[in-house]
């Protein structure tokens, strides 16, 4: 008696063809979501930065193409170019310094006791959870000048001049308090995120470290970077997108008084261009320019971080 063997082979196929399909099906309206909500306001943009686009074009007459001249006016503006330099330069002592006590907070928390673990990140969560007009009225209460905490700790510890003094009234002590409260709202992200990244290096090779004779700052150095260097600069690339873009900080120190041409940052610029002037070519343009700026400058860590990944695919 015979029997007859039939071809199981090609039911799985099907199915495993399918089963390939099937993520991207389920990932598609996502997808198409973020087209839509990010595609066309870019596309819009660009198309604005390339026209004569102000208050009379909002009341339905046609702009007209100017070709690169909104460009060359952002450019060849000495303002803008100031303002250009001023925000790259209070983006990266931003991001250094939150990235800095962030790290040593994460770090902290790997070494305290669960208790005391718990109380800091209870602290930090309350930071990062309360609204930005909230941080800035609280922030403003702390440097007033005729109220004000830090005022009354300067002074009484001996600093002169120190009562009655205006924050905000020059673009020093405006940055100066605008980059704390920037820092102040960034550091939670960062220390929770490299705290878990700190959290899965194994605790066999920090033990061979240790028993090889290798120091705390050795260790951390030489094995516990190396092996978190990615989140890090995950991480810090996040902290230059936001840092570079900042607005509302910035927007509310101005109403404190002060000059807002000299303490414009391109988050505001671009808002007192569009909004506040009409001028929306040019403003555009200048988001544009942001736009181009923030991926220059974010350029190295996304190559650094496709390399590491192709390292370890290749491993």
């Amino acid at each position: 008696m015979t029997t007859d063997l039939k071809d199981v082979s090609a039911p799985p196929d099907r199915r495993r063809s399918r089963t390939s399909v099937t993520p991207y099906l389920l990932a598609a309206p996502m997808f198409l979501a973020v087209i839509v909500a990010l595609g066309y306001p870019l596309v819009r943009q660009l198309l604005m930065s390339f026209q004569e686009f102000g208050l009379r074009q909002q009341f339905g007459q046609p702009p007209a193409w100017v070709g690169l001249d909104n460009y060359k006016t952002v450019l060849s503006d000495p303002a803008m170019l100031k303002v250009l330099v001023r925000s790259i330069a209070f983006c990266l002592v931003c991001m250094s310094l939150t990235m800095v006590v962030g790290v040593g907070l994460a770090a902290l928390m790997t070494a305290i006791s669960r208790w005391a673990r718990l109380v800091l990140q209870v602290c930090l969560l309350l930071v990062w959870a309360m609204p930005v007009m909230v941080t800035m009225t609280v922030w403003q209460w702390l440097f007033d000048s005729r109220y004000g905490v830090v005022n009354w700790l300067l002074s009484h510890l001996g600093m002169s001049g120190m009562e009655g003094h205006a924050w905000t009234a020059d673009p020093m002590g405006l940055f100066t308090v605008a980059a704390l409260i920037v820092i102040w709202m960034s550091i939670p992200l960062v220390a929770f995120m490299s705290y878990a990244g700190l959290s899965q290096v194994p605790a066999e090779v920090m033990e061979a470290a240790s028993l090889d004779g290798a120091s705390a700052w050795r260790r951390f150095r030489s094995v516990t970077l190396p092996l978190v260097l990615p989140v890090i600069m995950i991480v810090g690339l996040l902290q230059i997108v936001w840092d570079l873009r900042v607005f509302t900080q910035i927007y509310v120190l101005q109403q404190s008084g002060g000059s807002t041409e000299d303490t414009n940052l391109l988050g505001t610029a671009v808002y007192r261009l569009g909004i506040g002037q009409g001028n929306y070519g040019v403003a555009s343009a200048l988001a544009t320019v942001v736009l181009l700026l923030t991926l220059l400058l974010t350029w190295k860590y996304i190559a650094t971080l496709l390399g590491q990944q192709k390292e370890a695919a290749d491993r």
